[in-house]
């Protein structure tokens, strides 16, 4: 954390002498946030109860061109402290996990990358989390079950660089056509564990940990509706096997497909009010994987009291090969906007067979408090 503090007070006094040097133009630019999540199992999960927990970030960004030097290249540094006890583990038991900022206690450098782009192209290097890039909803992002950022089929069936241990890889993104966008991406086939990684600043390559790959299209029909398709394919993992001094398979090859609509149906230009929709979904074969199948979706009205204000409804559901065993999270959230740096979102989730513990555990009703602080 002291190390996490003095680069902040280092980039503050960067970012003070590159304003200096030209007022209309920052070359670093620094952006922090705090959010926190008061939860509370009201009926059935594991337990009833309460805990609080939270998530500080760090960030700093600087553009080569403005600091004199080339044009169109950047660097990312950000990083986070993560705390609090986890209401899955804790309280519910689910599977898709209920909260998106549930990542245990950890301070660590969560993104480390350098980006350039030439001409319709850009290409990202470093340490990076792939849920930036691909398999994103905008208006799944307005919900705080982990499931709507990615799908639960993919975050379970394979080790992928996503919240909160990310990972090195290469991003490419260019554009096809002036409605068409293509993205392609390989990581390093295994985060390096906390346990062994504490800062995630030591990664580990090796052949065992195979390569993750991504492809993904991305479809601009209008500037309010976007479709992409996407497929991941893992080349294989092996684990040490302490007992017998040798490395087994832990899979040969994983591989699946997803897709997502985000589609606005409406929209009132003076109110600045809007309805839309998002539907995502992911498949696996059931021969590689329990989890083969999830689907989820859900409705969006945003602008409400003529603010940034945001009222969603959105199903997620998780299914397993083993006696077609499934989870369902449904979701209603409500955020308000009370400052243009200060939210706060009422949230209640009601998770039908919470899978991840036993599939017996009792259905759920959790309520959720989310503030979020941005500086």
């Amino acid at each position: 954390m002291k190390k996490l503090l003095l680069a902040c007070a280092i980039s503050y006094g960067l970012c003070g002498v590159a304003q200096e040097t030209d007022s209309s133009s920052t070359a670093i630019t620094l952006d922090a946030s705090y959010v926190g999540d008061f939860v509370y199992n009201m009926h059935g999960g594991l337990q009833q109860g309460g805990v609080f927990l939270g998530m500080a970030s760090l960030g700093m960004l600087i553009e080569t061109e403005k600091l004199g030097l080339w044009k169109h290249g950047s660097l990312h540094i950000h990083g986070k402290s993560l705390h609090g006890k986890s209401p899955s583990e804790q309280l519910v038991g689910d599977f898709q996990v209920l909260s998106n900022i549930d990542g245990g206690e950890h301070t660590y450098l969560h993104e480390f990358w350098y980006s350039q782009t030439i001409g319709i192209s850009n290409i990202t290097v470093g340490l990076q989390d792939a849920n930036v890039e691909l398999v994103t909803s905008a208006y799944g992002s307005h919900f705080i079950n982990s499931s709507f950022g990615i799908p639960s089929l993919i975050a379970d069936n394979v080790p992928i660089a996503i919240f909160p241990l990310t990972n090195l890889g290469i991003t490419f993104t260019t554009e096809l056509h002036e409605k068409l966008r293509f993205v392609a991406a390989v990581y390093d086939g295994k985060p390096t564990h906390f346990d062994i990684n504490r800062y995630n600043t030591d990664w580990k390559l090796q052949k065992e940990d195979g390569i993750l790959s991504f492809v993904e299209f991305q479809y601009r029909a209008k500037e309010t509706h976007t479709y992409k398709l996407g497929y991941y394919n893992h080349s294989g993992l092996q684990e040490f096997n302490d007992s017998l001094q040798k490395y087994n398979d832990v899979f040969t090859r994983n591989y699946g497909v997803y897709g997502i609509i985000d589609q606005k149906l409406w929209q009132q230009e003076e109110s600045k009010q809007s309805f839309g929709i998002f539907v995502q979904g992911a498949l696996s074969p059931k021969s590689i994987n329990e989890h083969s199948v999830y689907i989820g979706g859900g409705a969006v009205y945003s602008g409400l009291g003529g603010r940034e204000n945001v009222l969603g409804l959105a199903i997620a559901h998780a299914r397993f090969n083993a006696g077609l065993v499934s989870e369902t999270a449904i979701e209603l959230s409500y955020k308000a906007q009370l400052f243009s740096n200060v939210s706060i979102q009422p949230d209640v989730q009601y998770i039908i067979k919470p899978y991840g513990v036993d599939s017996n555990t009792p259905n759920a009703l959790v309520g959720i408090l989310r503030f979020t602080v941005e500086l």
